[in-house]
């Protein structure tokens, strides 16, 4: 199945193609909207020249946050998202060998699927939860327990990045966060 996160044609192949990519862009959907987000690597990959992990953690950290922030910049802190992109790329070396398949492909289920993506820069584990979702919803990788994982996010319907297979659907997940967010604003101001 192709990837429809992005919006972008480009920027969406990059996210199909490259594994690391879709770890990034995950990584970069906090605070930004989710297809501008998703389509930060496809800049990273046009303005350096590759997404392999060993050469963004061993790029000079000054140039490789200038060509994160320069216009448009990969995500509205550009800075410091070339710094945790970075980590994020370290991380996957240093635990995978620079191959971010094993991430999952070695886990032995669910449970151990997200605490290995908890442990990376950048996920906490509504981050992670999400990821394994997107993991089983739209490539298929489903462990053991991958359900109980993923939790809420395992659900059908339309609440996370994990379930953008199209424009219709990401509106679908806007609005399903509005509510959410209405909702807890309004929880909030009744007490």
């Amino acid at each position: 199945m192709a990837i429809q996160i992005a919006q972008d044609p480009a920027a969406d192949k990059v996210l199909s193609e490259d594994p690391f990519a879709l770890l990034a862009g995950m990584m970069l959907d906090q605070q930004f909207p989710m297809e501008r987000a998703f389509a930060g690597p496809a800049k990273v990959l046009d303005r350096f020249g590759t997404l392999d992990p060993a050469a963004i953690a061993a790029a000079d950290p000054e140039v490789f946050s200038e060509l994160c922030r320069r216009p448009p910049a990969i995500h509205r802190y550009g800075g410091s998202m070339a710094t945790r992109l970075q980590e994020l790329a370290r991380a996957v070396v240093e635990k995978y060998d620079g191959d971010v398949t094993r991430l999952w492909n070695e886990a032995a289920d669910g449970k151990e699927l997200l605490k290995r993506v908890q442990d990376l820069p950048g996920f906490g584990k509504q981050k992670a939860q999400i990821f394994v979702a997107l993991l089983a919803k739209q490539l298929g990788v489903r462990p053991d327990g991958w359900e109980q994982a993923a939790g809420d996010y395992a659900l059908e319907g339309y609440r996370s990045v994990a379930d953008v297979v199209d424009g219709s659907s990401l509106q679908k997940v806007r609005e399903y966060k509005q509510a959410k967010k209405a909702a807890s604003k309004a929880a909030a101001a009744s007490q």
